[in-house]
């Protein structure tokens, strides 16, 4: 009987750390900027419109697969929130046009230890990883002239960290 009280206890905690990962507790039109941070921590990047919303990053990485965008309207209430890795996003990104800023706003930051200069080519790159359309792990990686910050190129490549040397599953 005690095993299964812990089992019940240990399961319970796993469902509202996972509620917070994602904010999936949180009400649009109802909760507000307080219960958001409260819920999924310091946002990593935030941006302030004129007209009042705010947009928070919750990148989970890196050794998660998700970056959350959080959207909150003028009055400080939850609008909606969106995953960022997805490959409606990736293809919003331009070569040759799209800046530094305008990619973290649509994918968020991506983690540090995955930011790399390459002097030879004054080339800054960028990964994400994310879950692709096989649910395998995967790499999103932009490409940046680094002294004009415009993205040069992007590409898509498997995580090849499974312990066979293939992909890992996402889970879902």
């Amino acid at each position: 009987m005690k095993s299964r009280y812990w089992a019940s206890l240990i399961l319970l905690l796993a469902l509202s750390a996972c509620a917070g990962y994602s904010g999936s507790n949180l009400r649009p039109g109802v909760s507000g900027l307080a219960e958001i941070v409260s819920s999924m921590g310091e946002p990593a990047m935030r941006w302030r419109e004129s007209d009042g919303r705010e947009q928070l990053a919750y990148p989970r990485g890196p050794a998660g697969t998700q970056t959350f965008m959080v959207f909150v309207d003028p009055k400080g209430h939850l609008e909606r929130i969106e995953k960022a890795l997805v490959q409606e996003n990736f293809a919003r990104i331009g070569h040759g046009r799209s800046s530094m800023q305008e990619v973290l706003k649509v994918l968020g930051p991506p983690p540090s230890q995955w930011s790399v200069y390459f002097k030879a080519r004054d080339e800054l790159v960028w990964s994400w990883r994310f879950c692709d359309s096989w649910s395998q792990q995967a790499f999103f990686d932009v490409l940046f002239d680094a002294t004009t910050g415009v993205v040069r190129s992007t590409q898509q490549r498997q995580d090849l960290s499974g312990w066979d040397g293939v992909a890992p599953f996402c889970g879902h």
